[in-house]
């Protein structure tokens, strides 16, 4: 059943004012969900059960793993078969949008009811169409440089928002094996290690990718961000290292800096048996989290605006769906249920929608007070400054990741899991050839990368 959906897209009151109205065409939907633990399922069938008392739709739960989503979605799309909402990945909006997939009028309609402005817009931006958007944000992370806050200000340094500064903390803190000043990913088989090296690029504006697809790296600026790795990873233990032994020596307070994703946050604080800091004989301690300070977004010499990279979360509408009905789900989710949406997992979903139009602050704010850990439960506000809170949730703003503003996110993930980058990255490290030569050959590496 498809009507027109924007003339009953409503907000807030109005929308709780004419819910016994549309009662009499209340419809059943599917809803696909790559959350699949039991306890992230239970929680959605909550708020599902919460739409269906507030709104009459009924909601069907179906959880996908992640890594069957495509082919699932491909084979649904082609039998005609599509669910009505899927919650699915970044890399999926704008090709399924242009597969006709997803319905970016629907998302579009969505956004703009709830308020453009009360979204991130790095997570806007990433699933931006001609038009619109493919699908509706969600929910996302951003990865942090994570650093030692009190000894940063004991010797009197910045934070390390540049690669100028990390370079000086380097200098200053790097005493092995008391303290190493940084752990940097060189296992070149982890995707760990990619990861951190988009990041690290990104930050000094190169990418392989262009609108026409792939393209040369700059040299200048590629050399840049390759003698900072080699200097980050001097500065690390030797060895092949990943988020293991980065998060391990973070912990037992033997390193300066390290590169991670959010979900460390309540490992940080003691709240997980199986990760629990070790800077001292008390593994539920907080003083780690104390002393932690994050960055999300920091900047090398070639772009001083920097960059997050982020990994952002949306409900796609689909062109099989119960528009209005799918609709008014996902606004639900977005609104009056987010609380019960972003409680699935805090600590690795940050609020890419901060509030409303009448309290900016909201969900942020909502955020800050839900519950985090495994063991033990703490809300983040408890653990951090707001200070620390808000630089969370703002590297949302200016999310990155490579080709997504091209149009060309397939094609960078194409070269990122091929890991040539990670290959001759630590080739150059381990003095295999200087930086304008690995340049040379990361381009001819990259270019014939099918």
């Amino acid at each position: 059943m498809k009507i027109n959906h924007k003339s009953i897209l409503l907000t807030g009151a109005a929308m709780a004012l004419c819910l016994s109205s549309i009662a009499a065409s209340a419809e059943s939907i599917r809803f696909w969900t790559t959350e699949e633990q039991p306890e992230r399922l239970a929680r959605q069938e909550q708020m599902a059960a919460d739409f269906a008392a507030a709104s009459g739709h009924t909601v069907e739960v179906i959880p996908v793993s992640e890594t069957d989503l495509g082919t699932r979605a491909t084979a649904a799309f082609a039998a005609g078969d599509l669910p009505d909402v899927i919650y699915h990945p970044l890399q999926y909006a704008l090709p399924w949008a242009d597969a006709g997939i997803l319905d970016p009028d629907a998302a579009t309609d969505v956004i703009e009811a709830l308020g453009e402005k009360t979204f991130a817009a790095g997570a806007l931006g990433m699933a931006a169409t001609a038009d619109g958007y493919a699908s509706v944000p969600v929910d996302g992370w951003t990865q942090m440089l994570v650093y030692r806050a009190d000894k940063f200000e004991e010797a009197g340094l910045e934070p390390p928002t540049t690669y100028a500064n990390v370079l000086a903390a380097v200098e200053a803190l790097h005493n092995p094996p008391e303290m190493y000043g940084f752990v940097a990913a060189t296992k070149i088989d982890e995707n760990f290690m990619s990861q951190v090296l988009e990041h690290v690029f990104l930050a000094n504006g190169v990418s392989p990718v262009g609108p026409d697809g792939i393209k040369p790296l700059d040299e200048a600026a590629t050399v840049e961000v390759l003698e900072f790795y080699k200097a980050i990873a001097k500065a690390s233990p030797p060895g092949d290292l990943y988020w293991d032994q980065s998060r391990t020596l973070y912990f037992s307070g033997n390193a300066a800096m390290i590169i991670w994703s959010p979900f460390i946050l309540d490992e940080l604080a003691g709240l997980r048996d199986s990760a629990p800091p070790t800077i001292n004989d008390d593994p539920t301690s907080r003083d780690l989290a104390a002393a932690t300070g994050i960055v999300t977004n920091f900047a090398g010499p070639s772009n001083p605006d920097g960059a997050a990279w982020g990994d952002i979360r949306y409900f796609g509408i689909t062109s099989d769906a119960s528009t209005d009905a799918a609709m008014e789900f996902v606004q639900f989710s977005m609104n009056e249920g987010y609380g019960q949406t972003l409680a699935i997992a805090p600590e690795g979903k940050f609020p890419v929608r901060r509030g409303t139009a009448d309290n900016p602050a909201q969900f942020s704010e909502l955020w800050a007070t839900l519950d985090v850990g495994v063991d033990r439960k703490a809300p983040l506000g408890d653990l951090y400054d707001q200070a620390m809170i808000d630089e969370i949730v703002g590297g949302l703003d200016v999310a990155q990741r490579w080709g997504v503003s091209d149009g060309q996110l397939a094609v960078a993930s194409k070269v990122i899991n091929s890991q040539v980058i990670n290959r001759l990255v630590r080739e150059f490290i381990d003095g295999e050839r200087d930086a304008a030569a690995t340049v040379a050959e990361l381009n001819t590496a990259i270019a014939g990368v099918q």
